[in-house]
C-alpha cells in the first residue's frame, strides 16, 4: 500500500554537507513518497537548488533567495547554521535571481526575512530590512509566494508584512498587497502566529517540536489547514535521530508529533499539510 504523500517544504540538500550523497538522500525521500523543496540561502545555493530540481520530473522543487545573514559583512563560525557552507557577504543582484525564478521548478522566493540572533547593530538590521523588502517586491513581480526566515525579530517582521498587506500606506516602495507564503521554522508566540495567519501565511514546523514542548500550545490552537511540514535538513534533526544529520525522510516524525499534539490521525495530518503546500506552491 502506497504511503500518504508528505512534503518537506524546507530542506537544504543543496548545501555542501550533502555534496557527496545529495541525490541518494533525495531518492530515499522519493521512495517513501516524500517530496523535497530545496531552499537557497544565497545565489550559489539557490542555483544549486534549481539544478537539483531539474534532475527530477516530479517531487523535487526549488526556492531561491538571499538569507538575511548574508546581506552584511560579518564573520560567523563555520559550524553555525550552514555546515560546510561559508557565511559570505553577497550584494543582492535582482537580475540573477529573476533568471533563477524563470525556471518552472522555482516555486518561491526564500528563504528571506530577518535574523537578529547574533546581537547585530541597528545598521545591520536596517540592511536586512532593505534587502527583505527588495525580495518581497521581487516575489510580487514574479507572482511567487515567499518563505520567511525569522529569529528574534517577529515584531519587526509582522510590521513590515503589515505595511505591504495594507497597501504600503507608510512604505516608500511601489508594491501591491496580497502577500502569501510560509513562515519557516516558527518559533514565535501564539499572538504572533495569529497575526501571520490572518495575513494569509502558513506556519511551518520541524524537528524542534519533537523534543521541545514550547510549541505544543501553539500547535494545539492552530488550524490544521494553516500548517505545513519541514525538516530544515541538515539541521534540527527530530527524535529519535537527533544525533544524526537531518534529511527529508525524517519529516514523517514531524507529522507524527503534530498528530499526537492535535489528537488526530497521521493520515489526516499528511493529507491536510500536503494539500496546504500544494495549493500554496502550485505543485
Amino acid at each position: 500500500m502506497k504511503k500518504p504523500l508528505l512534503i518537506d517544504t524546507h530542506a537544504h540538500i543543496n548545501f555542501n554537507v550533502f555534496k557527496k550523497d545529495g541525490d541518494k538522500v533525495i531518492k530515499r525521500a522519493l521512495d517513501e513518497n516524500i517530496w523535497v523543496i530545496n531552499v537557497g540561502a544565497q545565489y550559489s545555493t539557490s542555483k544549486r537548488a534549481v539544478e537539483y530540481a531539474g534532475k527530477y520530473k516530479e517531487g523535487v522543487y526549488a526556492m531561491v533567495g538571499l538569507h538575511p545573514s548574508h546581506v552584511y559583512k560579518k564573520t560567523k563560525k563555520e559550524d553555525e547554521w550552514e555546515k560546510g557552507e561559508e557565511r559570505e557577504f553577497e550584494e543582492f543582484d535582482v537580475d540573477k535571481y529573476i533568471k533563477l525564478l524563470e525556471n518552472p521548478k522555482s516555486i518561491a522566493v526564500g528563504e528571506i526575512g530577518l535574523d537578529y540572533y547574533d546581537n547585530i547593530s541597528e545598521e545591520e538590521k536596517d540592511k536586512q530590512k532593505q534587502i527583505f523588502i527588495e525580495q518581497i517586491e521581487l516575489a510580487q513581480q514574479m507572482n511567487k509566494p515567499i518563505s520567511l526566515h525569522c529569529r528574534k525579530a517577529y515584531d519587526d517582521l509582522i510590521e513590515l508584512l503589515t505595511m505591504f498587506n495594507s497597501g504600503c500606506a507608510h512604505c516608500p516602495h511601489s508594491c501591491s498587497p496580497e502577500l502569501r507564503g510560509i513562515v519557516h521554522c516558527f518559533m514565535g508566540r501564539w499572538s504572533q502566529a495569529e497575526k501571520l495567519m490572518e495575513m494569509g501565511f502558513y506556519i511551518s514546523f520541524n524537528g524542534l517540536i519533537t523534543y521541545a514542548r514550547d510549541y505544543n500550545k501553539v500547535i494545539e490552537k492552530m488550524p490544521l489547514d494553516k500548517i505545513v511540514l519541514e525538516t530544515d535538513a541538515p539541521y534540527l534533526t527530530p527524535e529519535p535521530h537527533r544525533e544524526k544529520r537531518n534529511e527529508p525522510i525524517y519529516v514523517k516524525y514531524v507529522a507524527e508529533k503534530i498528530a499526537e499534539i492535535k489528537k488526530v490521525s497521521f493520515k489526516k495530518v499528511a493529507e491536510q499539510t500536503t494539500k496546504n503546500a500544494r495549493e500554496l506552491l502550485e505543485i
